[in-house]
């Protein structure tokens, strides 16, 4: 059982929990995940860790409300209360090195997930431009902690209601017009990962990404966050999560993201309709 320390709402539909788990934030880069489940009968989900606490023996992690078990988490879950179980770390840790010139791009959830990222790459000496994007201004996050381990932020919104009108891609594209990145870290929803690297084969620049893919026991077991790598299967929780988004297959990931939308839908129809009983 892991205690809910600290329970921080960040953007709409978006929470921040800061989770007792020592042993995960000793052990712990920048990069990896963990897997959660809620309760006995709860589903295993991936969460990117997005901090740690080594004196409190915490580790961070933000959620989107996005299906049933994220709702539940959201709706039901307080501070004091326990989660039934946490798994990690898991994955591959980010290849952190002084690379020179490097750029970090999150997008919706994302965001929390490069913070670290972006934070190990400005320790090791890099200068740092980091590029966050969402829907709309309520939805976006950490743009106090961002800007705290980038050299330079810039922020855009879909519908221009923060920073520039567009999407991550698009900024990302005028960046790279104006300076020479040495390499790129995205991480986001699909579409904006594939956007993204289209930019980057533009200007034949390095682009990483990060599959959280649809995972159930995060060990290469069970084979649900396959993808395909460079013509090969590879296993999401166990190859990666970060790879080089030039060898991804991104129409396959999309397909393969939208497998379980209708047990997922039926799972969260289940849930609403409890509260009319």
């Amino acid at each position: 059982m892991n205690k809910i320390v600290r329970k921080t709402k960040v953007g709409d539909g978006v929470w921040e929990y800061e989770l007792e788990a020592p042993l995960i934030a000793e052990a712990s880069d920048p990069g990896q995940f963990v897997i959660l489940r809620l309760h006995e009968t709860g589903e295993r989900i991936p969460l990117t860790i997005a901090d740690t606490d080594l004196v409190k023996g915490t580790v961070t992690i933000v959620v989107q409300t996005a299906g049933k078990s994220t709702m539940e988490l959201n709706r039901d879950f307080s501070e004091g209360d326990e989660i039934r179980d946490l798994a990690g770390p898991l994955g591959n840790p980010s290849e952190i090195e002084n690379y020179g010139n490097v750029a970090v791009i999150g997008g919706g959830v994302g965001i929390a997930l490069i913070y670290p990222i972006a934070r190990a790459l400005q320790e090791e000496g890099n200068q740092v431009i980091t590029i966050i994007g969402a829907q709309s201004v309520d939805k976006l996050f950490y743009q106090d902690k961002i800007a705290q381990v980038s050299d330079e932020v810039i922020v855009t919104t879909d519908d221009g209601s923060a920073g520039r009108k567009g999407f991550t891609s698009d900024a990302y594209r005028d960046l790279l017009k104006t300076k020479n990145i040495d390499k790129t870290w995205a991480i986001g929803p699909v579409l904006m990962m594939k956007a993204c690297q289209e930019v980057a084969e533009e200007f034949d620049t390095d682009l990483i990404v990060s599959l959280n893919t649809i995972m159930v026991d995060g060990t290469g077991m069970c084979g649900g966050c396959r993808v395909e790598v460079n013509g090969e299967a590879k296993f999401a929780c166990v190859d990666g999560p970060e790879f080089s988004g030039s060898a991804v297959d991104f129409d396959l990931l999309a397909q393969r993201t939208e497998s379980y939308k209708e047990a997922e839908e039926c799972a969260l129809d289940a849930y609403l309709g409890d509260e009319t009983k």
